[in-house]
């Protein structure tokens, strides 16, 4: 069966939202409201001019609002880039099952509309190296980011086979199977290192009225984990077009021996099959992210 977005386990709205503003943050409750976007796992309203609200609508999402609580205000201090980090936490309730996070808002476009220019590279990646240092042991654990590819083979392998008949994928399936190959026979990481770990366009957000078109935000710290840095190094391929310009992702990068680098288009491809699959049944949007993804590593 072919999966798309997951249904939601809750009914959210705004009613709801402003119910929630009015019994734990009473004095933000008289900000315009508007509802910006659903994800898979969570809601999103942007409140007034400077905030947002984002909710979970799925029970195993909670867990994921409760990371971001926890861990990113340890990480966001560090980062050269704006993060979705919370500055209020909204608490479960009769109202709603599961807790919830207000957090600075990110002016800007997601790179599925407005890609990065070429000229933000560098700085991209000095975002990455600030990102990926040594995770403590009590570092939270993903079983789907950071964990060794062959974990993710067989789901990987169902996916392939629902996609058959795609002519956007049957074009560059062989290439894309070897790509796949060569990243599960190459050598796995040894290090943990905190990783963002869905560092998919949708994720990041690039600067408006800007030619220089730089990254500006990453939101969408649910995934955060400890793992193989070449999940989040598999961006490279989602935001900048050009053999060229990912190379001196890498370099600026610093330190990114062959393996790792191989590992990182085998997470593209991984990537890119998960957005074309789900965005194929009902959001065109992942689709055409997911098509560019996989154009891309082939190149």
């Amino acid at each position: 069966m072919v999966t798309g977005q997951p249904a939601a386990d809750i009914h959210i709205d705004e009613r709801l939202v402003r119910q929630l503003l009015q019994e734990q943050h009473a004095e933000l409750a008289h900000l315009p409201l508007e509802r910006v976007d659903a994800g898979w796992d969570n809601e999103l309203y942007r409140l007034g001019s400077a905030l947002a609200v984002r909710l979970p609508r799925r029970a195993v999402a909670a867990s994921l609002i409760e990371r971001e609580q926890r861990w990113l205000p340890v990480l966001a201090p560090r980062l050269p880039l704006q993060t979705s980090i919370p500055v209020l936490a909204g608490r479960p309730s009769s109202s709603f099952p599961w807790p919830w996070s207000i957090s600075a808002w990110i002016a800007g476009t997601p790179a599925d509309v407005v890609e990065p220019g070429a000229n933000d590279a560098v700085s991209f990646a000095g975002f990455l190296r600030a990102l990926h240092q040594p995770a403590p042991p009590d570092a939270p654990h993903n079983p789907l980011r950071g964990v060794p590819l062959r974990e993710r083979a067989p789901r990987f392998d169902e996916r392939l086979q629902r996609l058959a008949g795609v002519p956007a994928f049957t074009r560059v399936e062989a290439g894309l199977r070897r790509v796949w190959t060569d990243a599960l026979d190459a050598s796995p990481a040894t290090e943990r290192r905190w990783i963002h770990g869905d560092l998919h366009p949708l994720n990041v957000i690039v600067s408006d009225g800007d030619d220089d078109r730089r990254v500006v935000g990453v939101i969408d710290w649910g995934d955060l984990t400890a793992g193989d840095v070449a999940t989040d190094l598999a961006s490279v391929w989602m935001l900048f077009a050009g053999a060229e310009v990912r190379a001196r992702v890498r370099a600026a990068y610093g330190d990114v021996d062959a393996d790792t680098w191989v590992r990182a288009r085998g997470w593209a491809v991984l990537f890119g099959v998960l957005l074309l699959d789900a965005g194929l049944v009902n959001s065109p949007r992942h689709a055409v992210v997911g098509k560019r993804i996989l154009r891309r590593v082939l190149e």
